[in-house]
């Protein structure tokens, strides 16, 4: 049974990207009077945009840090129905050493999120549909939200105007999972086409069935807590659920190396004559990526670019290239989404459902003076939506990305994206004889990060509410 969303409860970044708005910032804010933020926090969240309309002009998301559920009030039993990644936080040293934020990624080096910094207590994500009216939008809400300093900036994160190209010249946001219940996924399952990358709405949203065909676990207050039924009822109509309709935010901001990664290519292609070959310098980037620079898969074109298949997002693996010969084996979209190779049963239908156990909704936007395709200074602002933060987001990082035996390798982790904890190596699988690509630099730092929950819209509202229940917070 295909579940029905409750789309005007849901905030509207988990069904949207917001392709038509432009523009983007972040404001990380810090909770410097508790009482006083309520208020504030709830003028904001009057700005909140649902998931119903598709805005072509402004929208506004909200989500809160832990610490920052704990200043608006929301002490145990409130927070024992979050996951224990999210109350811990990613800058926890076990999270930061399975992360791999270690040495120059380390949070101590962070320009927020991290020990040195303010604290990051509120997320507010502003969109529009032009930098003009983003800076009206910006503007507004600083008026309304911190004008009385109960909540002040602990940083603004910029983007870039949204682009099809990250800044390494890759087209993006490619391979997004469909969510049940939402147009774009019944239409697939109607015509067949990318019907695999259907995933169950509880992968992404609180309250609604997973893949394994359970609810993920969330916040469910007592009775008492929520006596003037701000909230949603829980299951049975025993409690109130806070966590209901909402999703889990990973942000990490990631300056990416482009003049570094650009250097190492041309060195690794460098003719023997000591002449560039741009040829074989974008073909090398396209085998680390497994994509061409238009986007299209090295599945479908292993040797040379065709914008033809810029969306090409049909395809698998172990059927069509069991051996890496056309996509290398650890090239990063094959390790970000596995598909159909992953065990007992390669090629399988189980295979399939258990790499959409681990899959995440991705919302990023680049950044940088120049946007994407610029050099120093540019990056992404990593963001991505799931339900359970350890199995999605941490299982892909560690175990796919991260890992250096990932498919049957040895010390190759991710040549992008991955920390340099050790020897890093990319081997391009062929025949008759493999090429191995040593000592690969770091190309993607982490300047940033923290985990949030972007709550429904009545929890959003629960939680600014001055008085829950008849009970002065």
């Amino acid at each position: 049974m295909v579940a029905t969303l409750e789309l005007d409860d849901i905030q509207g970044l988990v069904p949207r990207g917001y392709s038509a708005l432009k523009a983007a910032c972040f404001l990380m804010l810090t909770i410097a009077d508790p009482a006083s933020a309520r208020p504030a926090l709830g003028q904001l969240a009057l700005r909140v945009t649902s998931g119903r309309p598709e805005p072509s002009d402004t929208a506004v998301n909200v989500a809160v840090t832990s610490d920052g559920m704990r200043l608006l009030g929301l002490e145990s039993p409130g927070l024992d129905g979050f996951s224990e990644e999210f109350v811990s936080g990613m800058t926890d040293p076990h999270r930061s050493r399975f992360l791999g934020d270690v040495g120059e990624n380390a949070p101590r080096h962070w320009r927020w999120g991290g020990p040195a910094t303010p604290p990051v207590h509120v997320l507010a994500l502003l969109y529009a549909r032009d930098e003009q009216t983003l800076d009206r939008l910006e503007a507004e809400v600083r008026r309304d939200v911190l004008a009385t300093g109960a909540l002040v900036e602990a940083a603004r994160l910029g983007t870039a105007a949204l682009a099809e190209r990250e800044p390494f010249g890759f087209r993006d946001g490619i391979s997004q999972p469909l969510i049940e219940g939402l147009p774009k996924a019944e239409a697939a399952r109607t015509n067949g086409a990318d019907a695999r990358d259907v995933v169950k709405a509880g992968e992404f949203v609180l309250g609604y069935p997973n893949e394994y065909g359970l609810l993920t676990d969330r916040p469910l207050l007592p009775p008492p807590y929520d006596s003037a039924g701000l909230l949603p009822r829980g299951p049975g109509g025993t409690g109130a659920d806070l966590g209901r309709n909402g999703s889990y935010l990973v942000f990490r901001q990631l300056h990416q190396d482009v003049d570094g990664f650009r250097g190492y290519l041309d060195d690794a292609t460098r003719r023997p004559d000591g002449t560039d070959d741009p040829a074989a310098r974008d073909a090398l980037a396209a085998r680390m990526v497994g994509r061409w620079p238009s986007g299209a898969p090295l599945v479908h074109a292993p040797r040379q670019d065709d914008p033809g298949l810029a969306t090409d997002n049909d395809f698998g693996y172990f059927a069509t290239d069991p051996n890496g010969l056309s996509c290398p084996l650890g090239a990063h979209i094959r390790r970000a989404n596995p598909r159909d190779s992953l065990d007992p049963e390669p090629g399988s239908a189980e295979s399939l459902a258990i790499g959409r156990r681990h899959r995440i909704l991705r919302r990023g936007r680049a950044y940088g003076p120049g946007g994407p395709g610029a050099g120093s200074g540019s990056g992404l602002h990593f963001l991505c939506l799931n339900a359970n933060i350890s199995r999605q987001f941490e299982f892909i990082q560690h175990t796919w990305l991260n890992n250096p035996n990932f498919n049957g390798l040895y010390d190759s982790p991710d040549p992008l994206v991955a920390p340099r904890l050790s020897r890093a190596t990319f081997t391009e699988q062929a025949r008759p004889v493999r090429t191995r690509h040593a000592d690969l630099p770091q190309f993607v730092s982490v300047q940033g990060g923290a985990y949030f929950f972007l709550p429904g819209l009545k929890a959003l509202r629960y939680l600014c509410a001055a008085t829950r229940g008849g009970e002065q917070r």
